[in-house]
């Protein structure tokens, strides 16, 4: 017998949450986050259908999802900023 589709659902993204915010490689971080948020985004989902109490999981994901776009945006920042300097440098 498999185990029910949401127990793999509550773990595959907290995984990938959890690699993504431990990704240490700056080129690989962008994806990283991407997939977390899919598996956030269903997840939410599949917690929006179910009759179950899932309130405290449902506010976890609401942070994760706040955390992986202040990543992002923290990410996007400094590419810009290191795109600037460069540029700055390079006119110097």
């Amino acid at each position: 017998m498999t185990a029910p589709a949401y127990s793999f659902y509550a773990q595959t993204w907290k995984d990938l949450y959890q690699a993504a915010i431990h990704e240490s490689d700056l080129n690989r971080l962008p994806e990283r986050i991407a997939d977390a948020e899919i598996a956030l985004v269903l997840r939410a989902r599949e917690l929006f259908y179910t009759s179950e109490d899932t309130i405290e999981e449902g506010e976890s994901l609401d942070d994760a999802m706040c955390i992986l776009h202040a990543l992002l945006s923290s990410l996007k920042h400094r590419s810009s900023a290191v795109q600037t300097t460069t540029l700055e440098y390079s006119r110097s």
